[in-house]
């Protein structure tokens, strides 16, 4: 048996007219043909870049996502070890430096008492624990009408310079203390904040 009935027969066509082509025509086709390929090539260019820049983008997008996440945890761990350093600052080296300070506190504010012609007894009054640091500066200023006393009630770093009618407070433990809370506000914020 043949294999002709499966093929399609083209015996009974007609044979058309033989096209002619001219080397015009042939160049105006090859011409046409370059373009199309051309235009092909540009249009798959055109597509590649519109997806290597959809890459781009995306993976920019992604690393600066990362970026920001990465900034945020060095943030918060900069944070948490600046805290540990601020209460130990609060705690052990501020209570010294304002020993330290109280001293000049005081000799500022009996030069400004003395220098204005006042003459009348001065009564400071201080914390047990200050009381040994302003005596040996009350000694060295030398100021005749000058007496130290010690109140129990009193914080350390606290003194009360009378004179007359007149009061003038040094508190530098409420400093102190106005800078622990401002710490620990500042962190109780920042906690909320990034809850």
């Amino acid at each position: 048996m043949t294999i002709s009935h499966l093929l399609e027969d083209f015996s009974d066509m007609h044979r058309g007219t033989p096209v002619a082509l001219t080397d015009v025509s042939l160049e105006e086709q090859k011409l046409e043909s370059f373009e199309k390929g051309y235009q092909a090539g540009w249009d798959d260019a055109v597509k590649s870049g519109t997806d290597d820049a959809r890459h781009i983008s995306a993976d920019l997008a992604q690393n600066l996502s990362d970026l920001s996440f990465t900034y945020e945890e060095a943030h918060q761990a900069a944070l948490v070890s600046m805290k540990s350093l601020l209460d130990q600052m609060i705690q052990t080296i501020l209570p010294k430096l304002v020993q330290h300070t109280l001293g000049l506190q005081l000799s500022e504010q009996l030069s400004e008492i003395i220098s204005t012609g006042h003459r009348l007894k001065l009564e400071i009054v201080c914390a047990p624990n200050d009381h040994p640091a302003l005596d040996k500066i009350l000694d060295e200023a030398g100021i005749p009408n000058a007496s130290l006393a010690e109140d129990s009630s009193l914080a350390d770093g606290q003194v009360y310079i009378r004179f007359g009618d007149q009061e003038r407070e040094i508190n530098l433990s409420e400093t102190l203390a106005a800078m622990d809370q401002a710490i620990s506000g500042f962190y109780n914020e920042h906690q909320r904040e990034t809850a």
